[in-house]
């Protein structure tokens, strides 16, 4: 089954059923030339490893505490409401804490000038 995204001007509550959520699957909830916007729930002691993309993202902390490493850098603590930039091409990897929810950014990219 195809995975269903968001449509042009289409409302969505990215904070509804927490902290329900965090047992969910990430989800892309939009994904169009050059942004990506996806949903990243992960218990505690979970997360993503070490990896890079082209773009530049936004890690966004909807709920719970997570950790940010990224190249050189010291760990980034995000809490609720928090949100971090990473310039793309930036290794990074994301750790929750406790259990959290993450709302990931990304521009694509994609043959921009």
């Amino acid at each position: 089954m195809a995975l269903e995204h968001l449509r042009a001007a289409e409302p969505v509550n990215v904070l509804s059923g927490m902290p329900d959520a965090v047992a969910g699957k990430a989800v892309a909830l939009f994904k169009g030339r050059d942004l990506e916007v996806v949903r990243i729930p992960l218990v505690a002691g979970a997360g993503l490893p070490m990896h890079h993309v082209s773009g530049e993202i936004t890690i966004h902390c909807l709920y719970g505490h997570l950790q940010v490493h990224s190249d050189g850098n010291p760990a980034a603590q995000l809490r609720a409401g928090e949100l971090i930039y990473l310039p793309g091409g930036i290794a990074h990897d994301l750790q929750a804490l406790e259990d959290a929810v993450a709302l990931v950014t990304i521009a694509l990219n994609r043959g921009c000038a």
